[in-house]
């Protein structure tokens, strides 16, 4: 019998049950997929909690995973049982050690890339993607900020950053954070909780600003974030680990000099078959070539997500931490 966790109810990591639960026989356009390595992030707490709702309880929780195609339904052409392969998106579901899904959401993994570095892979690394490449593409001679460079997201937006030629500067909480990230190309680390980052970051950039923020971060970093960027520049804000960002007077953005702001999601910028695997093509290409390398600093048994829900939420974890079923 499959187990998965499942929550019957919104809250702290004590709601996360690990349960049985049937798997269905997949449908046309369907695979039944076994499950190698699933992936955490910090989306994944949002949906434990509350904060962004997931429809009726009980229900799974999870957005990405790698694994093995078992079984295909009808239609499904360019997908073979024993297929490898991984997704990021799609229902809540993939902390589980087999599910049914849309095979549209998967893509093959190539040979340079392994279960584990899939399931950390698809979801931090599509938003890396998104972020520097359609957001704000990052170009050779630009200075961009980073905030918790030395996240999952932060980390593989360092090295590819670094990669395309640009300086990064990026905002960490420990001294040992700081040497993590400067180890995957971050050029300036700030210690927010000593130093004022937007201070910093205006005297690295000679008082001119940098051309676009990525924050994931959310309500305590946000206003400092506008006063960090130059006139003309983008406030990318993509996510909320210190809170939601309070109602925005839209005149604070003429009077930090007529700034651009977007709050984007992974869905919106993989909503067709073709931008996913076109977005994923470039994103294992990267991968393989050794230019962007994934860090699995951390690893749990799938049935301890709470454990791990905790640790990412105290901070404890850094790069990607994956769960083994």
């Amino acid at each position: 019998m499959n187990k998965s966790i499942r929550i019957h109810e919104t809250g702290g990591p004590e709601v996360l049950r690990w349960e049985e639960v049937d798997v269905a026989k997949p449908a046309a356009g369907e695979v039944r997929l076994r499950q190698t390595a699933v992936g955490l992030n910090f989306i994944d707490t949002y949906h434990r909690t509350g904060l962004y709702p997931v429809g009726s309880l009980p229900t799974g929780i999870g957005m990405e995973a790698a694994g093995v195609v078992e079984e295909t339904g009808g239609n499904v052409a360019d997908l073979q049982v024993g297929d490898r392969v991984a997704y990021a998106g799609g229902s809540p579901g993939s902390y589980a050690e087999e599910r049914t899904m849309a095979a549209a959401l998967l893509v093959r993994l190539p040979d340079g890339v392994n279960d584990r570095q899939g399931a950390a892979l698809m979801l931090k690394g599509l938003t890396t993607q998104y972020l520097i490449r359609c957001c704000y593409p990052v170009k050779s001679g630009d200075t961009i900020l980073i905030h918790a460079a030395a996240g999952g997201v932060g980390l593989l937006v360092c090295q590819w950053a670094r990669h395309l030629g640009a300086t990064v500067i990026g905002t960490v909480s420990t001294p040992e954070k700081a040497e993590l990230a400067a180890s995957h190309g971050c050029s300036h680390t700030i210690l927010y909780r000593e130093e004022n980052f937007v201070d910093r970051v205006r005297e690295l950039t000679n008082g001119e600003g940098v051309p676009v923020v990525y924050d994931s971060v959310g309500r305590d970093t946000f206003d400092g974030s506008l006063d960090c960027l130059r006139p003309l520049g983008l406030m990318v804000t993509f996510g909320q680990s210190s809170g939601s960002v309070a109602p925005l007077a839209i005149h604070e953005l003429t009077s930090h000099g007529s700034l651009f702001l977007t709050r984007p999601t992974l869905a919106t910028y993989n909503a067709t078959r073709d931008q996913l695997t076109a977005n994923a093509a470039e994103l294992f290409a990267v991968v393989e070539s050794g230019a962007v390398k994934i860090e699995i600093n951390q690893t749990y048994a799938l049935q301890d997500a709470a454990q791990a829900h905790s640790d990412l939420e105290s901070r404890k974890t850094t790069g990607a931490t994956v769960l083994l079923p």
